[in-house]
């Protein structure tokens, strides 16, 4: 029987689904007796902070959110923006006879949905309603054949949450008391960080290697062409049948790690480049192989992440973004999956396609089938693929900027996977000779031409590394046989160096991530935003370079709570939340083995070893948050530089020092915030500690006989005069020194007693008008500007302040003033269209610096930010992340008009009344308005936890 039998006449029926726009497609699918509604995300959750809290809740509970003590009971409570569609949704329930809950079918939307359920407390029949795309016959299927809420993935995901909140919440106030307040730690995010931390210290420790071979471009003394180019280059492969050092020989120290191989200097290079000027070579060798590539499997979540940051230049968050949109509006499937499994629908739709477009040589056989290879897969949801029975091609779905990109690249990676192989042949030529001076030197040619491109017709996949040839570029060699003589036309001395390994960008932390087994690949763009956000990482182009304050955070946490960051663990913690997920273990007793330390195979060394100890990989996290004793705050945030100097993270960012504060010598400097750690070398450092700071003394005014002095400020450098130790600093007869902000073309160490003198001159009276007004020059925050009376006008630079004449400025004064905004700066960079507000990104510049914006979000550029290497998805994560703090626009009621007549009449008899009446009310107005602010400030002050 069809669950909407009952109500089939006449009846109405409420589907639920998490996102507008995703309701508004799926409503044209259904017919008239349907009303579609969005939750909005979830509509309950875990209290933010205190004053969230129910009152019966208090200790523990009320900080944690969660009842350790009685068996880890979470306390929800609906969001405070939430409770108005809460509201509309049990209005719209009431006047319904069926609720239909169609929220995405993974563990969050299955939480979603089963607290839709608990707040909602509906009383007449409840389904779930899943689809894996957002189809007409996908939704009308989903109707038809509804099931019953899966209780173990709420189970599981709860889990989750309790953990991470416990997690954050406990460890995020170490942070605070040992680092610096704000910061935050979590499951996942700390794991992320000292992924990036580890890669840079890396870097910092590596240490390159010189190493030089020869190139040699080799003719075959006959007409080329494409088929059979004339020459071929080649490289230098051994001496003496010993093999020549590369990159790959050398280790982060610098050394060889073999002596098996032959380490070339660059004397000894140019040396045996001469001795082969005139050397006659022949062909030793020639190997043939057939050269076979199988496609690539459709995307799943991480490597469509990956491969849209290296096609795209897309960041995880603005891939999802995208991709929501592209799933919500229909033209997707699910795109939060950890499967490449095609349906047999998906598998005879792209198979049409291959024929179609392709032709029938391009098809294989039997259908391409790919085994997931994630384990502990989430959720049995197909690939990523185009939706429908049938694909639109890009050019059918009339999308355009990133959409269209992101679907074109999801379209052919899903036809491309059901083509057959490519097939060619791979040739490597061995090439010898005997150098002047008696050495035998081997040179080496690789090649490969492609004779079947299959699956590449159609797509090739892209590479982390720049430099990395892709797999459809073909090299040709020259047809030869093994004894066939060649020319050397030149052999050249090329020098190089090893690097230290590259930083991680999204795309290869995404990677790592996912080979370490660490986290959901769903929550892996929110991670990444994490990082960014807490300020642990920024971004110089695509690479993602840890802050100094990372290094802190991370170094505590790898000492005082070890197995909290340790890869192992967090994999294995993955782990046994699926295992609950699949029902083979129990939450709670979990739970409390993480917490409490509890249970068969517990630690039982102390915090120490829980922290750190070898064993159970579930330790009492209560216990190691709670010894802090072992915590030296200033050895955590302390990192030796070299030459007694020593990096230190405070409060109020990084700096270098050397020496003991208050004694002889000691020096000390801010680091640039955007300085990649492994920049700070000890050179940098004393460059640093040799720039002038604190105080400069530049002279006596002598007019006042005060001191005047240079000062570097929160604003930026400026001058003052030191005034008397009596003079009044208060009161009615207090006096301020004079103050002056340095020109943009001065700088401390540069000024001049002159100079500062007639900054604190400033305002300069340039004279009076013809009616007596004076107008003065000043410096102001926004620039130097011409004032008389109230009328300011701008001025083009600051040296104007003192060299503009009174003529001058009333020729300025003659011109009619600007009215509204100055002409509007032409874009410094533009990047792209925005994947949310589908409209041009563009960089500008503004009074604060430049910025991002689509015209009607506007976003600071950030540290480690600027024009010429911000990337379009970093313009639109930075429009994101400004959207998502922006606050939630309040529209003012309006009194409903009244009747002028009644209105007059009214008036007239209550006037009395109306008089008295606000009397009173003004006194209880100004009680409740004290009780109202008290209570908001105890709400703020309690709601100041972490995530």
């Amino acid at each position: 029987m069809s669950p909407t039998s009952e109500t089939a006449h006449g009846g109405r029926r409420l589907v639920i689904v998490e996102s507008p726009a995703k309701a508004k497609t799926i409503k044209g699918y259904l017919g008239p007796g349907y009303v579609v509604e969005a939750s909005v995300g979830h509509i309950r959750d875990l209290p933010s902070g205190a004053a969230e809290v129910p009152e019966k809740y208090t200790g523990e509970v009320r900080r944690l959110g969660v009842d350790v003590e009685h068996d880890f009971q979470p306390i929800y409570v609906v969001n405070a923006d939430k409770r108005a569609q809460v509201k509309k949704l049990k209005d719209l329930l009431a006047e319904s006879d069926e609720l239909f809950l169609a929220t995405d079918e993974d563990r969050e939307g299955e939480a979603i949905a089963w607290h839709l359920q608990e707040v909602l407390k509906p009383k007449v029949p409840v389904h779930r309603m899943v689809f894996h795309e957002i189809t007409k016959d996908a939704i009308q299927a989903a109707v038809a054949n509804p099931r019953e809420l899966n209780k173990r993935m709420v189970d599981a995901q709860e889990t989750r949450r309790i953990l991470d909140r416990l997690y954050g919440y406990e460890v995020s106030p170490v942070l605070w008391k040992k680092v610096m307040r704000g910061l935050s730690a979590g499951r996942v995010q700390s794991v992320a960080t000292r992924l990036v931390v580890e890669r840079e210290r890396e870097r910092i420790a590596f240490r390159s290697a010189e190493y030089w071979d020869l190139t040699g471009t080799f003719s075959t003394g006959r007409a080329g062409d494409p088929s059979d180019p004339s020459s071929l280059t080649a490289r230098l492969a051994a001496v003496d049948g010993k093999r020549v050092a590369q990159g790959r020989d050398f280790g982060a120290d610098g050394r060889l790690k073999s002596e098996a191989v032959l380490h070339l200097d660059e004397a000894n290079a140019r040396a045996l480049a001469a001795s082969l000027a005139d050397t006659r070579f022949a062909v030793r060798s020639v190997e043939s192989k057939p050269y076979r590539r199988s496609p690539y499997a459709p995307f799943r979540t991480t490597t469509l992440q990956q491969e849209a940051s290296r096609k795209l230049g897309f960041g995880a968050k603005a891939t999802m973004q995208v991709a929501q949109k592209l799933y919500e509006n229909g033209f997707i499937t699910y795109m939060r999956t950890d499967s490449t499994v095609l349906s047999d629908t998906a598998v005879a739709a792209a198979r049409a396609q291959v024929t179609q477009l392709y032709g029938a040589d391009y098809l294989p056989e039997k259908p391409r089938v790919y085994a997931g290879k994630v384990k502990n897969a989430q959720e049995a949801h197909e690939a990523i693929r185009p939706s429908g029975d049938r694909f639109r091609t890009p050019a059918e779905t009339g999308l355009t900027g990133d959409q269209f990109k992101l679907y074109e690249l999801i379209w052919k990676r899903t036809v491309a996977s059901q083509m057959k192989d490519a097939t060619g042949n791979s040739v490597t030529v061995k090439i010898g000779g005997t150098s002047a001076d008696g050495r035998d030197a081997e040179f080496s040619a690789s090649g490969k031409t492609i004779t079947f491109h299959g699956f590449m017709k159609a797509y090739v996949e892209g590479a982390d590394d720049p430099n990395a040839e892709l797999d459809d570029r073909e090299r040709r060699l020259p047809q030869v046989a093994e004894g066939d003589a060649l020319a050397a036309e030149e052999i050249t001395a090329d020098g190089h160096a090893t690097k230290p390994p590259a930083r991680y960008t999204e795309a290869t932390l995404v990677k790592e991530l996912e080979e370490r087994e660490i986290g959901r690949p769903s929550t892996y763009a929110s991670i990444i935003g994490t990082i960014l956000d807490r300020g642990y990482v920024f971004k110089k182009g695509t690479a993602l370079v840890p802050s100094f304050l990372s290094f802190a955070v991370v170094n505590l946490l790898e000492k005082h709570f070890g197995r909290l960051v340790d890869y192992d663990f967090t994999a294995r913690m993955e782990d046994d939340l699926d295992r609950i997920a699949r029902g083979e273990a129990q939450s709670v007793p979990w739970l409390r083995r993480f917490y409490f330390g509890e249970g068969e195979g517990a630690a039982t060394g102390g915090a120490a070893d829980a922290g750190n100890g070898d064993g159970d990989h579930l330790g009492g996290l209560k216990e190691l948050v709670t010894d802090l004793g072992a915590i030296d705050a200033r050895e955590i945030s302390s990192f030796p530089v070299g030459d007694g100097i020593v990096l230190r993270v405070g409060r109020y960012g990084a700096y270098v020092e050397r020496g003991e504060r208050e004694q002889e010598g000691y020096q000390k400097a801010d680091v640039p915030e955007d300085l990649a750690p492994d920049e700070l070398t000890v050179e940098y450092a004393e460059e640093l500690l040799a720039k002038p700071s604190g105080d400069f003394e530049l002279g006596t005014d002598p007019v006042s006989g005060h001191q005047i002095v240079a000062k570097a400020g929160r604003y930026g450098p400026y001058v003052t005069e030191i005034l008397p130790e009596d003079t009044p600093k208060t009161g009615k007869n207090a006096v301020k020194p004079r103050t002056a902000s340095l020109f943009k073309t001065m700088s401390l160490d540069t000024v001049t007693l002159e100079e500062a003198l007639q900054l604190m001159s400033l305002p300069r009276v340039v004279g009076t008008d013809a009616e007596g007004v004076e107008i003065t020059a000043q410096n102001g925050r926004y620039g130097p500007y011409l004032k008389k009376g109230t009328d300011s006008r701008s001025l083009t630079s600051e040296d104007q302040l003192f060299s503009i004449t009174l003529e001058e400025a009333l020729a300025i004064y003659a011109q009619p003033k600007q009215r509204g905004r100055a002409a509007a700066k032409p874009p410094l960079k533009e990047l792209g269209t925005d994947p949310v507000s589908e409209k041009p990104v563009v960089v500008k510049d503004g009074r604060f610096g430049p910025y991002v914006t689509d015209g009607e979000t506007n976003a600071t550029l950030r540290t480690g930010d600027s024009v010429e290497t911000i990337t379009p998805e970093r313009g639109y994560e930075l429009l994101a992340e400004k959207r998502a703090k922006a606050p939630a626009k309040k529209t003012a009621k309006k009194a409903p008009a009244k009747k002028t007549a009644a209105k007059k009449t009214a008036a007239k008899k209550t006037a009395a009344k109306t008089t008295a009446a606000k009397k009173t009310a003004a006194k209880k107005t100004t009680t409740a308005a004290r009780k109202t602010t008290a209570a908001t400030a105890a709400k703020k002050a309690a709601s100041a936890k972490p995530e």
